[in-house]
């Protein structure tokens, strides 16, 4: 059966103006993900990971080059049109976590579901079950200060489910988190892509971090300079 693409791009830029120096912090970008895929984009600093990430998140869009979700051309879409798409197809995990200090780990779930206008009693039944999921439901009346660094970060991949979208975009999601929770967090990313099919996308500097994927894109100086399957993950 021929592979569905997900995400596409092809020849992407994106040149950021500061005065009068041009930053080129992509440089000619092209990448396929299929759906169902796990793939990991590793760079070192500055090679463009961020960027890379806003692309294929929908979070900007490029100075030329065409990026396609599912087929349609998003590429010059407007900021509005691309919140609504981030909305419902992409769940995104963080580094920093990014949870709403004052909120509970339960609102902080439902907050993207208010949204989407889906309704008060299937937000709360939907936020429980999935922090039930990742072992945490009975901090649902916490609040991110009253959870350890990996609870956060479990809480964070919640919210990213909470409306289930088809791809998930984890930036170093163990970047700070200690090596034993890290492979906790990454084992239920694995089981995610295994269990309920989803598209993940990560992006790392982090060698044993990329060995998750099934495949590995190599960026440098803002373009593909490299890829492989992972062999090592395709044994698992």
């Amino acid at each position: 059966m021929k592979k569905q693409i997900e995400i596409k791009l092809v020849d992407v830029w994106k040149i950021y103006k500061m005065g009068e120096v041009e930053v080129h912090a992509l440089r000619g970008l092209t990448l396929e993900i299929n759906k169902g895929e796990f793939v990991a984009i590793q760079g070192p600093s500055g090679s463009g990971k961020s960027t890379a990430m806003n692309m294929i998140g929908c979070l900007d869009v490029p100075t030329k080059g065409t990026i396609h979700l599912e087929g349609h051309n998003i590429s010059q879409l407007s900021e509005s049109d691309l919140a609504q798409i981030r909305g419902k197809k992409i769940g995104f995990i963080f580094q920093q976590f990014n949870l709403i200090n004052t909120l509970t780990a339960l609102e902080n779930i439902t907050l993207p579901m208010v949204f989407q206008g889906i309704p008060e009693y299937e937000r709360k039944r939907r936020a429980i079950e999935l922090l039930e999921s990742v072992g945490l439901g009975e901090r649902i009346d916490h609040k991110p200060k009253e959870l350890s660094g990996g609870q956060q970060q479990r809480v964070a991949i919640a919210r990213a489910l909470a409306v289930d979208p088809d791809v998930i975009l984890a930036d170093e999601p163990t970047g700070n988190l200690d090596s034993k929770t890290g492979n906790i967090v990454m084992e239920f990313l694995l089981k995610l892509h295994k269990e309920k099919g989803k598209t993940i996308i990560m992006v790392t500097h982090d060698d044993e971090l990329a060995h998750y994927a099934q495949r590995i894109e190599y960026l440098k100086d803002g373009k593909i300079v490299d890829r492989k399957d992972n062999n090592r993950r395709l044994k698992r």
